[in-house]
């Protein structure tokens, strides 16, 4: 794991294989961020124009490589762009563009904007998301290894929570990325639940597990039913946390498919070969509590991972099956590939029985998510305007894309059976995101506060890495998860 750490020295003469430098664009180009004068006086003035000479700009995301020859006692510069000027997250995508960049180097220092402990800890956090890789089955060894000690230059003294949050915040998202990397073959409900157990523990968390026979005895129709038709059963996680000045209660509840065939209503095989990530919601509950627990923070939050394999059988649910929800109301499968919204149905109606004062359910949810709001803006939906603006106002600090979203009463018809109490899926196909939402609003208790995040497109990046971003599972929402844990804490 790559570590992190805040230095005053002086970045001309600190030792380290590689310097970042944060450079601004401006009409007569780009010009040293503050932190970087230093710099450019030890480069008599001219770095500017020498990035300027490789068509350098300065703008936000933008890099360039170049050797010191000695003016500097780093022999490798990395500028990286910062754009007119950088906040919080703009700052976390520059140090982890820049850190991606140096895999295969050892050591990196960070001469970034970083004046204020908000500033230093969005430098190192985005340098250790950055530096991620996912290399357990590698074995051409042609993947360079990612930065192993990164320094941030700041004149900030005595701020040691500044890098051992980020350090916190880093581990709890690596956790999620390397849950949705991991193949299905290798991730199956029990063995997730299993991980849930050890790790949950180290952190200090209470971890109980339901099996099948108990989700059945127990009358997880929903889960049930859609574990049905795999060799592998599911499972019912459930972590608590609990802190002694805590005077709120948060539930998380997340949608853990470890693999999504879509059951009898198969996939095609273009939309399949990523349903590896379709526990990325329960994986997001389950990295925020491992870091709301590491971080201590003042407030009671239990999660629920609702686990199963959806796969085709001859013991599949079949379409228009009607199962028993945990809450007692019946619904009509009419789409087996409609199964998150089946098993968060009854993660839902477990984690009202805790008497929280907010429920936030994630998941990778509907297809309609992407068609909506693209593969970087994750959807929120609530009964209750404030709640869906705190999620979205927590997801925005964290840097994690997100929109809130209606909850028309008209397509609630849409949803009616006419042998059970609701369908799984309406018939048209608009408005489908958040005719999701909708059926899941039917199983949050009155009264209670809830939030929906539908996170399809953000919790897994098939297209190339951007910014602290890798390929493949992201950690998306965990850190909005903490966020709002935090915030409910001042609360």
């Amino acid at each position: 794991m790559t570590t992190v750490r805040l230095n005053s020295a002086d970045p001309v003469s600190f030792d380290t294989d590689a310097l970042v430098v944060g450079f601004q664009s401006g009409p007569d180009g780009p010009r040293p961020a503050a932190g970087a004068e230093a710099l450019d006086a030890a480069f008599g003035g001219r770095l500017a124009t020498s990035l300027t000479s490789v068509g350098f700009a300065g703008k936000a995301g933008e890099l360039a490589k170049l050797p010191t020859f000695g003016s500097i006692t780093a022999p490798v510069l990395v500028a990286v762009g910062l754009g007119e000027s950088a906040d919080a997250e703009g700052l976390r995508r520059a140090a982890g563009a820049a850190v991606r960049s140096l895999a295969g180097t050892a050591r990196a220092a960070l001469v970034l904007p970083a004046g204020s402990a908000a500033e230093a800890e969005a430098v190192a956090l985005g340098g250790l998301l950055g530096a991620y890789a996912f290399s357990r089955y590698r074995t051409d060894g042609e993947q360079k290894a990612p930065v192993a000690e990164l320094t941030v230059i700041s004149g900030l003294t005595g701020e040691p929570d500044v890098t051992e949050r980020a350090s916190v915040l880093a581990e709890s998202v690596s956790l999620v990325r390397d849950l949705v990397n991991t193949p299905p073959s290798d991730l199956w409900p029990a063995k997730f639940a299993e991980i849930a157990e050890q790790e949950g523990g180290k952190a200090g968390l209470t971890v109980e597990v339901l099996d099948d026979q108990q989700l059945r005895e127990g009358g997880y129709g929903g889960i049930v039913g859609v574990g049905q038709g795999s060799v592998n059963p599911p499972r019912l996680v459930r972590l608590s946390y609990t802190h002694p000045d805590a005077t709120k209660t948060l539930a998380f509840v997340g949608k853990g498919i470890t693999f999504d065939s879509g059951g009898l209503s198969l996939k095609p095989s273009a939309s399949m070969d990523w349903m590896k990530s379709d526990m990325g919601g329960a994986g997001a509950v389950f990295g925020a509590l491992v870091g709301i627990a590491r971080l201590g923070v003042p407030v009671n939050v239990v999660g629920y991972l609702c686990l199963a394999e959806n796969l085709p059988s001859g013991t599949a649910q079949r379409p228009s099956d009607v199962l028993h929800s945990y809450s007692g109301k019946t619904v009509e499968v009419l789409d087996t590939d409609a199964e998150g919204r089946l098993v968060l149905m009854d993660g839902i109606a477990r984690a009202a029985e805790d008497s929280p004062d907010l429920i936030v359910d994630v998941a990778t949810l509907t297809g309609a998510q992407i068609v909506a709001l693209g593969w970087r803006t994750a959807g929120v939906m609530s009964n209750d305007d404030a709640v869906r603006e705190l999620v979205v106002e927590a997801a925005g600090a964290a840097g994690e894309g997100a929109w809130g979203m209606p909850l028309p009463e008209e397509l609630r018809k849409g949803l009616d059976s006419p042998v059970a109490d609701i369908a799984n899926l309406q018939p048209e196909r608009w408005g489908s995101m958040l005719a999701a939402g909708i059926f899941l609003k039917e199983f949050v208790p009155d009264g209670v506060r809830w939030a929906h995040i539908d996170m399809a497109g953000p919790a897994f990046n098939k297209g190339e890495p951007h910014g602290y971003t890798p390929k493949g599972g992201t950690g998306a929402i965990t850190r909005t998860l903490i966020g709002l844990a935090e915030r409910h804490a001042s609360i």
